[in-house]
């Protein structure tokens, strides 16, 4: 295995792609020869057969099929390589990672990370919108440098910041029973049909705890992945749901719906930036966590 290279890696997924040696090989500006000799060489270091070699062209055997897949990721990794490292040496000084749930992405985050990026052009910055049980199973898995998430997610093992605070909001359809309402508890809406994002978001859990403590299940009608798509099924009358009030704020010019404040203690909502290991940041991922924690004179909370 150590003596397989990009180009022969590169060879046989266009093998696949062409299912002939022929066109391979012109594909490749190589002589049909050579494609042949990479071909039977590769199967020699393997130990097993990755064409099947027919009158009019070629087929993968099983094991070239599982080798396709490598082979593809593999090239698709080191194209990125190529970029990443070719951002280096146009001037990029830096890159930091963040993972961060739609809360944060949508309410807080665009004037934080542009403030950032204007006073650090030179840092690359890879912000993913992820829910708050990916953006920790990312941190975990080191997967990002930075995440931010609902504070009542467990995150013991994590080292844990204060980032923001949102609250929680009951959204009406306008013409609704509920939409005078100057404040609600959730348990003065339970009764009424829901619609909620999808089981893995944390603010689904956050409801449907709340609602077990009171001992009666959400009528959850319709379930869908973005805050955007909630608003839309309550602006058609098909239910009430809670969302964070900025995000509804920022869909009210287009859309029919009302605002109640909840009255619930857990409406008043954290967001949380943890790492797995501070002392492992980067400077540049460090710089960008002190950024973050600082605005607003936030600091950290825990250590541990």
């Amino acid at each position: 295995m150590r003596r397989i290279d990009f180009v022969t890696l590169r060879l046989f997924v266009a093998i696949a792609d062409e299912r002939s040696l022929t066109r391979a090989a012109e594909r490749e500006h190589l002589a049909l020869a050579a494609v042949s000799k990479r071909v039977s060489d590769l199967e020699g270091q393997l130990g097993v057969s990755l064409l099947y070699r027919q009158p009019k062209g070629v087929e993968l055997t099983p094991a070239g099929h599982a080798l396709l897949h490598h082979a593809r990721n593999l090239l698709d990794n080191l194209q990125q390589l190529d970029a990443d490292l070719s951002e280096f040496s146009q001037g990029v000084k830096g890159h930091v990672r963040i993972h961060a749930n739609t809360s944060a992405v949508i309410e807080f985050l665009p004037e934080d990370l542009s403030v950032f990026a204007r006073r650090h052009p030179e840092v690359k910055i890879d912000l993913e919108e992820r829910v708050s049980s990916d953006t920790l199973r990312a941190l975990r898995e080191g997967l990002t440098d930075i995440g931010i998430f609902a504070g009542h997610m467990p995150a013991e093992d994590l080292q844990v910041f204060n980032y923001r605070e949102d609250r929680l909001v009951l959204v009406t359809p306008r013409e609704h029973p509920l939409a005078a309402r100057d404040r609600i508890a959730l348990g003065d809406a339970i009764g009424f049909d829901f619609i909620g994002l999808q089981q893995d978001a944390s603010l689904h859990a956050l409801l449907q705890q709340s609602a077990q403590q009171m001992g009666t299940p959400l009528r959850l009608r319709i379930q869908v992945r973005s805050f955007e798509a909630i608003c839309r099924m309550i602006h058609t009358g098909m239910g009430v749901g809670v969302l964070p009030e900025q995000v509804v704020r920022n869909y009210l010019p287009a859309l029919d719906v009302a605002i109640v404040p909840l009255s619930d203690p857990w409406a008043r909502r954290e967001l949380k930036i943890g790492v797995r290991n501070l002392d492992s940041l980067s400077v540049t991922a460090r710089q960008m966590l002190e950024y973050l924690t600082a605005r607003e004179g936030r600091g950290p909370e825990t250590a541990g």
